[in-house]
């Protein structure tokens, strides 16, 4: 499709689908009513997991997809095919500001696929405007706005479902009932990681220009007015402080909400984190290499990357491992195993399904209101454990937390980092 053609299309849509928007707008009293009303749903940021969310949503009776929200013009019309394909005809509108979504009260629901440093503020924003909200991990920019996250949820009594899937996979599930048996004895040490490949993101040397049809200021949106200075705008984002966390928030939110689900730990009682850009030798600012560790009472908790390697434990790439003095339970995506002290395999279960599944729960709970399985507070939570290890790998020290408080206990250095400063209009309010 061409530039001119795009455009066009864009307009075209956009304008089309708004007045069926207004006109559905009479029957929002309706919303969530019973199972045989549709949830109506927007997706902001569209690229790669909000892509993949709105083909997911589309495919779902009880929800119809209306709207498609992206900073980056080019990457809409794919997305309006998809969904359109899957809705018999029916196109969603779209828009380049999330705010025009927000107002908009014939939409239900949000789902929030753009960069983490969106998510707060698109979660907060939309549970103000009585929209229940499905956001991807990791729910945070930062630990305070995490806590803002949850009381916005709380306050307007909204569903906020984390984009955590594997809280709704059954073979996961059965994984932490195991665990809690007490089959494998007592469990003292917890390992998660993720080990794979990734590439060398290069180094730009200097200023880059705006890819064309991409509107910056809203793409930065809460995060400092900056030049881009690195070669790709999209997805390397995860590798600067001011939008991303790194390989840990990227990908450990996944890993160790699943290893505390299993032991049924929150916050640690203390957190030290090692490691560095010890194999990458270009313009990312997180580390290629992690090890943290979180100190429970009862327990460690481990989590490694290597972004560098194809060698992970357990002879797998990602997982978690329960280790036992009866006996190992390692679980990855494609199922788990027990281990026994003499090395025979006692127990396995293979794979299940949790995409679907987790999208399916949030339709559901948006018509019964009631909690989701991932529900914001286990993801802000969760999220705020790789919040603490980056905090302690910046700082290169370890750090002692009031996980009751969710404060460092005096040490205001690293308080200072449980923040940022946010751009105005893309503030999120001390009070929600």
């Amino acid at each position: 499709m061409s530039k001119q053609n795009r455009r066009q299309f864009l307009r075209r849509t956009s304008g089309a689908v708004s007045v069926a928007a207004g006109l559905s707008a009479l029957n929002f009293a309706r919303a969530a009513a019973g199972p045989g009303d549709r949830v109506r749903i927007a997706v902001m940021g569209v690229r790669g997991r909000g892509k993949a969310l709105a083909s997911g949503f589309a495919a779902i009776k009880n929800a119809h997809v209306v709207a498609v929200c992206d900073a980056d013009e080019n990457v809409l019309a794919p997305v309006v095919k998809i969904v359109e394909e899957k809705q018999g005809n029916s196109p969603p509108r779209i828009e380049l500001d999330v705010r025009k979504l927000i107002d908009d009260k014939s939409i239900d629901a949000l789902a929030i696929a753009a960069p983490n440093h969106w998510h707060a503020l698109a979660t907060v924003w939309a549970c103000q405007a009585g929209k229940d909200v499905y956001v991807e991990k990791p729910v945070s920019h930062n630990i305070l706005e995490g806590r803002k996250m949850v009381e916005a949820a709380r306050k307007y009594d909204r569903v906020v479902q984390v984009g955590t899937q594997r809280r709704s996979s059954p073979h996961w599930a059965a994984a932490h009932e195991y665990v809690q048996s007490g089959n494998l004895g007592k469990v003292s040490l917890v390992r998660a990681w993720v080990i794979q490949m990734r590439e060398n993101i290069g180094k730009a040397g200097g200023p880059q220009p705006i890819p064309e049809g991409v509107n910056y200021d809203l793409w930065l949106g809460p995060a400092p007015m900056k030049s881009l200075t690195r070669k790709r705008l999209h997805y390397d984002w995860h590798w600067f402080w001011d939008y991303g966390g790194g390989e840990l928030a990227n990908n450990g939110i996944h890993m160790l909400d699943i290893a505390r689900r299993g032991v049924g730990v929150d916050y640690p009682r203390a957190v030290a984190s090692g490691g560095g850009k010890f194999y990458f030798d270009d313009d990312q600012e997180t580390p290629d290499t992690q090890v943290v560790t979180y100190e429970y009472p009862n327990l460690s908790l481990v989590w490694e990357h290597r972004t560098w390697s194809k060698f992970g434990f357990e002879g797998r790439g990602s997982g978690v491992a329960y280790y036992g003095d009866k006996g190992t339970l390692v679980v990855d995506d494609k199922g788990w195993q027990v281990t026994a002290p003499d090395g025979n395999v006692v127990e396995t279960e293979p794979s299940s399904q949790m995409e679907m599944a987790h999208l399916q729960n949030f339709i559901d709970c948006v018509h019964d209101r009631r909690r989701p399985n991932a529900d914001i507070e286990f993801g802000h939570i969760s999220t705020s454990l790789c919040h603490l290890g980056n905090i302690s790998q910046r700082l290169g020290r370890k750090l002692a937390w009031d996980g009751e408080a969710e404060k460092f206990p005096n040490d205001n250095e690293a308080n200072q980092m449980l923040r940022r400063e946010y751009r105005k209009p893309f503030v999120i309010p001390e009070s929600v």
